[in-house]
């Protein structure tokens, strides 16, 4: 097993020079990156589909069961991220854990979620925007908001073919031009877009406080139907299911370790700051929500927030909430987008992927070159390929992070005790076991379907890891082949230990 030692992350943290990232980002800048890719559209329809179907009124305790369910899992990205600050998140923590194999196959689980996610996202955007500006009389041609697999009806009835969905290549390409130009310029563009969206959520909770009928929150725990996940405590339990996937992409905090000053303290701030805020934010909004309306209206509505905006006399807050969510879906391909390349960079940093994804812009110092390949891949799925296809590849990557992030955890606790932890996460090895436990039910819930690409997607990226990662591993190089241990680090013998290490510290193979 090739396992990356912690002393070798260290070293890499601590790196200066033209080829390193630079430090610009404070505690505040990773709050608002947490926040910006949490807090989506999702928060809009999840939350009456949830209440509809399976919690009613106590649909605001599933969103704190799943804030807990989650929470198992961020105290482990913490810990490790407060330990190891380098770019790559569970790729990297799973190097130093699990080993090459482990952290290629999380890697690449990553390149797949981050990138699909932010087609889908740009693909949805494209959508709200010929929404919204409809409602103020302008109309964008059917053909350039659709790809060449969909149809539209237009007005008087004929459905044409479109021809490319340009709205959304553009947003992906605008975005990436932002992110090259530093990440401090879009850690500050993503700061205002998150202040705009949140005001607006704060607004409709604001606002709709004062409308509540007491009367829609009884009963709160609706009777279960006598079928499991239909209401009653069960249905509570299946709505933490629907509403689970409201809160994944806190993980993407951990990405922005290299870039981050003091990660030892920011990092922590960063990824449970942007939880706990995101989890008060999801269940003032859940409460007002359900209690404007009640929850039986929410039923076969792909829209609940119309229905709840109906029960206020601000008609006005309807194009508020699409321009919110416009301005949230910006955010979150950004943060997206922005998770991807850093992925990559440590890849190829590791040799295991092709070096122009670790090449820094000489001025801006951003993985450039990612960036600019990725958003020419990316725009072309988002221009060209139907939401139907690109919605379906759904976040089972990202859980199976999640489950390698907490096992890392308790394989370190075991096998390095006493390395510092600036972070710690508590109760351990209760915390990780719930995580894993938490984070293993969500993907067997999954459909089948979902389990067959993810297999399809590991495959491939089985044959490049054997066909190139595996022959330019910069680790591999420094190890024995023969025998497959590491170089000591004081004589730079292969195969042999220091007269003061033993054969089970994990800083050996």
């Amino acid at each position: 097993m090739i396992i990356k030692s912690l002393q070798s992350l260290h070293n890499e943290a601590a790196e200066t020079g033209e080829n390193t990232l630079k430090r610009t980002l404070g505690g505040g800048n990773l709050v608002a990156i947490g926040i910006g890719v949490i807090i989506g559209a999702g928060l809009f329809s999840l939350t009456g589909i949830a209440a509809a179907n399976n919690s009613g009124p106590a649909v605001i305790l599933s969103f704190i069961i799943a804030a807990v369910g989650c929470a198992f899992s961020a105290l482990c990205y913490a810990e490790f991220a407060a330990m190891v600050p380098v770019s790559g998140s569970a790729y990297t923590y799973a190097y130093a854990t699990l080993g090459e194999l482990f952290a290629w196959i999380i890697g690449w689980d990553l390149i797949l979620e981050y990138s699909v996610g932010a087609a889908t996202v740009a693909i949805s955007w494209s959508q709200y925007l010929v929404k919204f500006l409809a409602r103020i009389n302008v109309f964008l041609p059917p053909q350039f908001v659709t790809s060449p697999f969909e149809k539209s009806t237009l007005s008087n009835g004929s459905l044409v073919h479109g021809f490319l969905n340009i709205p959304a290549v553009l947003i992906v390409l605008l975005i990436t031009s932002i992110i090259i130009r530093g990440t401090k310029k879009s850690a500050l563009f993503n700061s205002v877009v998150v202040t705009l969206k949140v005001g607006v959520v704060l607004v409709f909770i604001a606002l709709g406080w004062s409308y509540i009928n007491p009367q829609n929150y009884h009963p709160f725990i609706p009777a279960n139907t006598g079928h499991f996940g239909e209401f009653g405590w069960s249905g509570i339990v299946r709505g933490t299911g629907v509403v689970f996937f409201v809160f994944i992409g806190f993980d993407i905090v951990a990405t922005m370790a290299q870039e981050t000053k003091n990660p030892q303290k920011n990092m922590p701030v960063g990824i449970l700051g942007s939880l706990v805020i995101c989890t008060i934010l999801f269940v003032a909004f859940g409460y007002v929500l359900t209690g404007l309306a009640n929850y039986t209206e929410f039923k076969n509505s792909a829209a609940p927030i119309a229905i709840a905006i109906e029960k206020m006399p601000y008609q006005w807050l309807f194009e508020a909430v699409i321009l919110a969510i416009l301005i949230g879906y910006i955010s979150v391909i950004m943060v997206d987008l922005l998770g991807q390349s850093r992925v990559f960079y440590s890849m190829s940093r590791d040799g295991l992927l092709p070096e122009v994804f670790s090449k820094l812009h000489p001025k801006f110092n951003t993985p450039y070159k990612s960036n600019i390949i990725l958003s020419i891949f990316i725009s072309l799925f988002a221009g060209f390929v139907p939401i139907s296809v690109v919605g379906e590849m759904t976040s089972i990557g990202t859980l199976l992070a999640f489950v390698m992030v907490c096992i890392g955890i308790l394989i370190l606790r075991k096998k390095q005790p006493n390395a510092a932890r600036p972070f710690k996460t508590p109760f351990v090895p209760l915390v990780p076991i719930l995580g894993i436990l938490t984070c293993v039910l969500m993907m067997i819930s999954l459909p089948a379907d979902t389990w067959i690409r993810l297999v399809v997607w590991l495959a491939i990226g089985f044959l490049i890891y054997y066909g190139f990662g595996i022959r330019n591993s910069k680790l591999r190089k420094e190890l024995n082949p023969q025998r497959g241990h590491a170089i000591n680090d004081d004589n730079k013998i292969p195969g042999t230990l220091n007269k003061n290490k033993s054969a089970d510290d994990p800083d050996w193979l």
